[in-house]
Formats: C-alpha cells, sequence, structure tokens
C-alpha cells in the first residue's frame, strides 16, 4: 500500500491529449511507494450551481472532493482556451470552494499548450482563491512540438523541468 498519494487532474477531456500523457509520464518519475491516480471524471461534473453547493453536492462532486482530501498532493496538468482555463476545469474548482478543499493542500500546476500564459496566471489566481499550497508551476509551450505521436516526451527540456516539477512534489509531501 502506498505510503503517500497524488492525485492528478488534467484539463483536457480529449482522449490522448499533450495533458494527459505528461500526466502519465510523471507517473515513471515516482517512487514505487507513492500512489498516483490520474482522474477521468471531470466531464461528469455538472455545471457550478450554488444552490446544490449543501449538504448533498451531486455525487460526482463528493467524490471529486473525496478523493482530493484523500490525497498527500495534486497535480494540475492543463491546456489554454481561448486565452483562458478549460471551462471543465474551472468548473469542477468552482465546486471546490466551499469544501476548503485544496486549503494548505500541495499543488503543482502545469501548463501546457500552444501559448498557455493566460491560462497558467488565471489558475494560479484560482488556487491562491482557493488556499492551495502551490509548490511549483511549470508552464510548457508550443507543447505539441515536444510530444511525438506516442504521446512520447521529446523535449529534453521539457523532460528535465518535469522531473524537478516532480521532486519538488515529492519534497512537499515527505517533510
Amino acid at each position: 500500500m502506498p505510503n503517500k498519494n497524488i492525485f492528478a487532474i488534467s484539463g483536457s477531456l480529449r482522449a490522448g491529449s499533450s495533458n494527459h500523457n505528461i500526466l502519465k509520464h510523471i507517473s515513471g518519475l515516482l517512487p514505487a511507494d507513492v500512489g498516483y491516480n490520474i482522474y477521468d471524471g471531470l466531464a461528469t461534473i455538472p455545471p457550478f450551481d450554488p444552490g446544490l453547493d449543501n449538504d448533498t453536492p451531486p455525487q460526482s462532486v463528493v467524490d471529486l472532493r473525496h478523493a482530493i482530501t484523500a490525497a498527500n498532493a495534486v497535480i494540475i496538468c492543463t491546456p489554454e482556451y481561448a486565452f483562458g482555463v478549460p471551462g471543465q476545469l474551472k468548473n469542477a474548482l468552482d465546486w471546490l470552494v466551499s469544501s476548503s478543499t485544496l486549503v494548505n493542500k500541495p499543488v503543482v500546476l502545469i501548463t501546457a499548450s500552444l501559448g498557455g500564459e493566460d491560462a497558467h496566471a488565471s489558475l494560479q489566481r484560482i488556487l491562491s482563491a482557493l488556499s492551495a499550497k502551490v509548490v511549483d508551476t511549470l508552464l510548457i509551450q508550443f507543447i505539441r512540438s515536444k510530444i511525438n505521436n506516442e504521446g512520447n516526451i521529446t523535449d529534453d527540456k521539457v523532460v528535465i523541468d518535469l522531473k524537478n516539477m516532480t521532486n519538488s512534489v515529492l519534497k512537499a509531501i515527505t517533510k
């Protein structure tokens, strides 16, 4: 049984996305005693409705909150859509506001897109509003030129940056 657990969220719903491939790459960088779960339920989260954010929120929201609470750290890897955060990811984060799920939780933010600066900055503000403990951030621009058709990262700098980021999150959860 793993000593520590990391919960990973891809901001892209597309199967085989660059962001999902980055999260898969990270799984190979972790020690065997660290559990790692890539969340695939983002599409099941209903639109945020404050009227439903009560003692009995939708089950998919309950499941997301429990998974994050059980994790020692969270890694978010997302693209940028129309100069912003993908709607489904922002929606899921909105559901976390009242639950305090991310308060002081170590979080790593990776934005991997063509540009990504706006989504990256916006997510940092959102995570600050959620009182998450952002331990590292990484902006990977022109991501499609850095991953091959099989989903493998081909850029040496990105490989090194991901290793360093993984070390940051491991350090945060082993203190």
